[in-house]
């Protein structure tokens, strides 16, 4: 049909890199091809703990020659001529919750400086040859100022959801999900306020643990951490299901 598009199941293999992380190296990452944009930051989101919101995404070729910019949320992953080994840079404000390099790439951190500045593989030398990152002063400036405005936006944002509040969570791509707030606060290695909430069905991600913290306790899969803006307050009734109905 005219303007609708075609949905495939194939996998690409990428690697991410960060505007703020220069000295880690590039992380693989497989996703289908068949996902939209707005879906595929989310993932990158949930991984790094940023905002699908204000994720830029840059496409470069093998050969670090960029390609293009990866900016309609709208559209698939597949449709943007990606290819296995390309990479994808994600200029953004966030902190990474997970550590995303290997036992390999950390063998890195302990070269000297002198030894680094050798390697001409680095993610540190493909910022420099392509002006990313701290390499580009007026990017960087723009990006501390957005920081700063969506920093003050997220606490304003946070002041409304109380601890045993009632909410609805709505995150983009997914099912909304009625739960109970638990948490609200900071998490180590995560920029911002996160709400902790627990579920009123088991979809969450944890017990209300994050990397062997507690913030609060829950059921498994009862809990789950979110930005600020993507919980509703609110009357919410408790929602009652039913396992067997469960695909």
């Amino acid at each position: 049909m005219e303007g609708v598009q075609v949905v495939t199941q194939d996998y690409v293999n990428i690697l991410i890199t960060k505007s703020d992380s220069e000295d880690a190296a590039p992380v693989e990452r497989r996703f289908k091809k068949g996902i939209t944009i707005l879906e595929f930051k989310t993932k990158l989101e949930l991984v790094t703990g940023g905002s699908a919101s204000t994720m830029q995404l840059k496409l470069y070729d093998n050969k670090n020659n960029f390609v293009c910019n990866i900016d309609n949320d709208e559209a698939l992953l597949g449709s943007y001529p990606i290819d296995d080994g390309m990479v994808i840079h994600v200029i953004d404000k966030f902190t990474l919750v997970k550590d995303l390099t290997s036992t390999e790439s950390a063998e890195r951190f302990r070269l000297s400086e002198e030894e680094y500045e050798k390697k001409g593989d680095t993610l540190r030398s493909f910022l420099q040859r392509n002006k990313l990152g701290k390499y580009n002063e007026e990017e960087m400036t723009k990006l501390k100022e957005q920081q700063q405005k969506e920093l003050e936006e997220e606490a304003k944002l946070a002041e409304a959801v109380l601890v045993g509040a009632r909410c609805e969570v709505r995150v983009p791509q997914q099912p909304t999900r009625r739960a109970t707030v638990r948490y609200n606060g900071t998490l180590d290695g995560a920029k911002g306020i996160w709400i902790g909430v627990q579920y009123d069905e088991p979809r969450g991600k944890n017990d209300g643990s994050v990397n062997g913290k507690r913030y609060f306790t829950c059921p498994p899969k009862y809990g789950g951490f979110v930005k600020p803006v993507y919980v509703t307050v609110g009357d919410f009734p408790v929602e009652e299901f039913d396992l067997d109905d469960e695909i």
